[in-house]
């Protein structure tokens, strides 16, 4: 099983083991907006949101994405967040080549692509 530990300060107070909880919602709540916003391209792409719709999904995630990042400097957090958002995108690589290589059959769409 693979770990991703959390940072603590130099001194090992609880403060740094927070900020490194602080530092790992925010990795997460980023990625979770990433998705969002694929979801977003993809609904608008198959014509599925009105120009309306679309208009505010975009000034939605737009403001999401300000707030996280204003949250992330606040907190002093920032590098912290890419040091661990680059350790989580490994590990989904890493995941996503597991199931490649086991032989599990990917998702097909309608069209028999590979639903990505």
């Amino acid at each position: 099983m693979t770990r991703i530990d959390l940072p603590a300060s130099a001194d090992g107070t609880a403060e740094g083991g927070a900020n490194g909880l602080v530092a790992l919602v925010i990795a997460v709540v980023e990625i979770l907006v990433e998705v969002l916003e694929r979801e977003a391209v993809r609904r608008m792409e198959r014509g599925d949101l009105t120009d309306e719709e679309v208009e505010r999904l975009g000034t939605q995630l737009a403001t999401l994405e300000t707030e996280i990042e204003q949250l992330a400097a606040r907190e002093g957090v920032d590098d912290e967040v890419d040091r661990l958002r680059g350790r989580l995108d490994g590990l989904v690589e890493s995941a996503i080549r597991r199931v490649d290589d086991s032989g599990v059959p990917q998702r097909q769409g309608a069209a028999g692509g590979d639903g990505r």
